[in-house]
C-alpha cells in the first residue's frame, strides 16, 4: 500500500472508496493491536494553522491543521485514512491566553491524513480534531501530536450527514481504542510537555 507521501507524487490519484451503509453497520469499536505497533507510535509537532474551515461551521468537527513540513512524519510511513492518538496545545510563553489548565493537558484526538475526498482538497493535509472543548481558536499555538493507531481508509461521501455520521463513529472508536493500559501510558509520554503552567 503507498504511503501518503508516495500518493501525493502521483499525477492521477486513486479515487476513494464510496462509503456504504454495509461499511458503517460492520465498523468495529475498537481497532488495531492491545499495544502499538510500528510504525506507531508516530511524533508530530508544530504552529496549529488555519485550515479550511469547514470543520466547525459545516461538521461540528473543528480541527486544527499542521504546516505541510510538520507531517512528512507520517506522510512518510503510512497511507492516507483516519488515525488515533493524542494531542497537546501548548499555551505562548509570553502573553496572555484564554486557554485554562484543561486546555493544555494532553487529550485523546483522531486525526485525517488526506484529501477529504467529500471536498475533493487538492493538496495533502493533516487535520487533527482534539477530543476537547475548548473556549476559543489557538491558530499560531504549537501543538504536539502521537499517533497511535490507524481507524479506516478515506472515504467519498454521497451527503455530508453520512460524513458527520462516520466522523462521530471514528471518536468512539478514537476513545475505545485508547482506553487501552498501552495506549493510556502515551498520555504521560516525554513528546508532550507536562510541566507547562499558564502565564496570565
Amino acid at each position: 500500500m503507498a504511503t501518503a507521501a508516495e500518493v501525493a507524487q502521483l499525477e492521477k490519484r486513486p479515487a476513494a472508496p464510496r462509503q456504504t451503509t454495509q461499511f458503517r453497520l460492520a465498523r468495529p469499536q475498537v481497532v488495531g493491536p492491545d499495544c502499538p505497533e510500528p510504525p506507531f507510535p508516530i511524533l508530530l509537532a508544530g504552529p496549529v494553522q488555519a485550515g479550511f474551515g469547514r470543520g466547525s461551521k459545516e461538521l461540528g468537527c473543528p480541527t486544527a491543521n499542521l504546516p505541510d513540513e510538520s507531517i512528512t512524519a507520517i506522510s512518510s510511513v503510512a497511507k492516507t485514512g483516519i488515525y488515533y492518538g493524542y494531542a497537546q496545545v501548548l499555551p505562548p510563553k509570553t502573553g496572555t491566553t484564554e486557554l485554562c489548565e484543561d486546555d493544555i493537558r494532553v487529550h485523546p484526538m483522531v486525526m485525517s491524513l488526506g484529501y477529504n475526498p467529500y471536498y475533493k482538497n487538492k493538496t495533502l493535509a493533516a487535520e487533527i480534531h482534539i477530543l476537547h472543548e475548548f473556549p476559543s481558536d489557538f491558530y499560531g499555538y504549537d501543538m504536539k501530536a502521537l499517533v497511535l493507531g490507524y481507524i479506516r481508509p478515506e472515504l467519498d461521501y454521497t451527503s455530508r450527514e453520512a460524513l458527520i455520521e462516520d466522523i462521530e463513529v471514528d471518536k468512539r472508536v478514537a476513545l475505545n481504542s485508547l482506553d487501552r493500559p498501552r495506549y493510556t501510558k502515551y498520555r504521560e509520554d516525554p513528546h508532550f510537555d507536562l510541566s507547562c503552567t499558564i502565564a496570565n
